[in-house]
């Protein structure tokens, strides 16, 4: 590495590069910019729904940001591609490289695995926004009556064609949509010689979940209610407290 490219010049540009987004997301959320996606979160929990998280690749992280976590809304459940391995009709040969996220045919079966009821909402993740997978799970939720929330590089999908026979985006789909800022490609800074490096759309992802749930338990707290929240299961009386919420919403974690 050159002397005019240190590894503390190159970790400040990246930190500047995740600050600003973050920086802008939270100005977005001040702003209102995830109020109708807080409002149809708030909404299927009041009606006794739940939110269904959903993301492949890197982009499961954001789903187990949703679903599932200490700090987290209780009323969640996390889609997974190996759902239709192991508790669906794929072999585990399907597993691995990228063909299952790029799979629109297995969009029914994930959505009957999920056992969606009529009240709740999608969630979705993706940075591309065109996998087959991901479009297509979004399309059989709006034909059954959900609203999709997605979250997505507006950058990035915008640049790339769409995979899915429907020539849809998932942001063509959904009915609120969040970008996550993320630049197309991913990566923020480069290497000498042009190599890019320093993916953020985790990051970004990441904080946008905990806007969404954050703002989400704070609008139920307002109607007086308290929020359906788990507790970390490492302090006394935590897996007490969140396994009678989870008989409450009907919530069976799997893998």
């Amino acid at each position: 590495m050159s002397d005019t490219v240190t590894q503390a010049n190159l970790d400040s540009r990246f930190t500047s590069e995740v600050q600003s987004r973050i920086d802008a997301l939270a100005a977005s959320a001040e702003a209102g910019g995830f109020d109708d996606a807080i409002a149809l979160f708030v909404s299927a929990i009041e009606r006794g729904g739940v939110i269904q998280a959903f993301g492949t690749g890197h982009s499961e992280a954001f789903a187990m940001e949703i679903a599932g976590r200490a700090g987290g809304l209780i009323p969640t459940k996390k889609i997974a591609l190996r759902d239709v391995v192991l508790r669906g009709s794929l072999d585990i040969s399907a597993l691995g490289g990228s063909s299952l996220e790029r799979n629109p045919d297995i969009a029914d079966e994930l959505y009957a695995i999920a056992e969606a009821g009529p009240d709740d909402v999608f969630v979705i993740a993706s940075n591309s926004g065109v996998n087959g997978s991901i479009v297509g799970l979004a399309l059989v939720a709006k034909q059954h009556g959900h609203a999709v929330v997605a979250v997505t590089s507006l950058d990035h999908t915008m640049r790339v064609d769409p995979k899915h026979s429907s020539g849809k985006r998932l942001r063509d789909v959904a009915d609120v949509v969040i970008d996550n800022l993320a630049p197309f490609g991913d990566a923020t800074i480069e290497l000498p010689g042009g190599i890019p490096v320093g993916a953020v759309s985790s990051i970004t992802a990441a904080y946008i979940a905990q806007l969404l749930t954050i703002g989400t338990a704070r609008r139920i707290a307002a109607t007086g209610e308290t929020p359906p929240l788990y507790i970390s299961a490492n302090i006394p009386g935590g897996d007490e407290h969140n396994r009678a919420l989870e008989l409450r919403y009907n919530i069976t974690r799997n893998v």
